[in-house]
């Protein structure tokens, strides 16, 4: 359920609403906005006898209900868009935002290489995988917290925040102290124990789709770590499994303007998880900008061949810069600027 407020209501009204509420044992969360404040309702009990209640209230206008099953995430239940304030960069605002790095830290020579040209294309944000989730036993599972600690050398050499992967919630509160973002991966996505302990760690979250989840599911999870406190969450679509195998999964471009119209939360697509095909990922990538996402997560390497994680799918140094230069004109066609973080600022400023 949601509460609208009159426009000329004041916030301390809002307040009051939300005491009203949380005195009949349910949760409340006031919005302000710039024309009126929302107050939404979350939790189960009689609504009905609420909603007459709550409109008897000073400054209310309306009582609105909420027909998702996810509440937190529901667009209805927060119509404007959540921008996510990484200090040196926003997600969700009106600049577009673009992550890359390797898919696995293998060494610190391929870290900060990485780190320096993608940050010198105009990358905003440095991906690096400390600890992988692997479908083979056998295959490489990433360096763990000595990755960590090349992925903290090399944010402190190009001023880049960091996003990596969190696999288990016994992991959660180590890997918060290096990275600026925990993403969760697909195979993860309905891990409820470690989203519910990234929910608490109020830290900004990268939620990746899992593998053949609905929207809806990706919705719940989010939920999930928002019902724990966390509203920094962003959605990643990485593409789901269909019955289609020349690519490794189907990037579901449809979901990004889908997802934007059914929450306010930021989306980011992922076209090299998406495709699986170094070839087809800035065609993707092009495509997923027009349809709406919020910015992008790609893999770079400086030698994909000998990548030992995902280097068919991952983008060659200059193969990234060329994607770089290829998105400015899509995104100056929808009137959307290339985010540049602080410290990238701070270098075109020197140059």
């Amino acid at each position: 359920m949601l509460v609208v407020m009159r426009s000329d209501a004041t916030i301390r009204d809002a307040q009051r609403v939300a005491a009203a509420i949380e005195r009949r044992g349910l949760t409340a969360k006031v919005t302000p906005g710039q024309e009126r404040s929302t107050v939404g309702v979350i939790g189960t009990g009689p609504l009905t006898e609420l909603a007459r209640a709550v409109n008897a209230l000073p400054g209310v206008e309306r009582v609105v209900p909420i027909s998702r099953p996810y509440k937190l995430a529901s667009r209805e239940f927060c119509p404007p868009s959540t921008v996510i304030d990484l200090g040196n960069v926003r997600i969700g605002g009106p600049e577009f935002v673009v992550i890359a790095g390797p898919c696995a830290v293998e060494s610190r020579e391929q870290v900060l290489l990485t780190a320096r040209r993608v940050a010198a294309a105009g990358a905003t944000v440095l991906r690096g995988g400390a600890f992988k989730p692997r479908t083979s036993p056998y295959a490489f599972q990433g360096l763990g917290h000595k990755g960590l600690r090349l992925l903290e050398e090399g944010r402190r050499e190009c001023g880049l925040p960091i996003v990596t992967e969190v696999m288990e919630p016994g992991q959660v509160a180590a890997v918060a102290r290096t990275a600026d973002i925990l993403q969760i991966g697909a195979r993860n996505m309905q891990n409820f124990p470690l989203l519910k302990e990234v929910g608490l760690a109020k830290q900004p979250v990268l939620l990746k789709r899992g593998l053949s989840a609905t929207i809806e599911e990706w919705l719940m999870a989010a939920e999930y770590i928002m019902n724990e406190g966390n509203d920094e969450v962003m959605l990643c679509e990485r593409g789901i499994r269909t019955f289609e195998p020349a690519t490794r999964n189907t990037l579901d471009l449809s979901a990004i303007p889908l997802v934007k119209q059914l929450t306010h939360l930021p989306i980011i697509a992922d076209p090299s998880h998406g495709t699986g095909h170094r070839n087809l990922v800035e065609p993707m990538a092009l495509a997923a900008a027009a349809a709406g996402a919020d910015g992008l997560i790609v893999e770079v390497h400086p030698d994909p061949d000998a990548a030992l994680s995902d280097g068919a799918q991952s983008l060659s140094l200059d193969g990234f810069s060329h994607l770089m230069r290829s998105l400015k004109p899509i995104l100056a066609a929808i009137g959307r600027p290339l985010a540049v973080c602080s410290a990238e600022r701070a270098l075109l400023a020197s140059a």
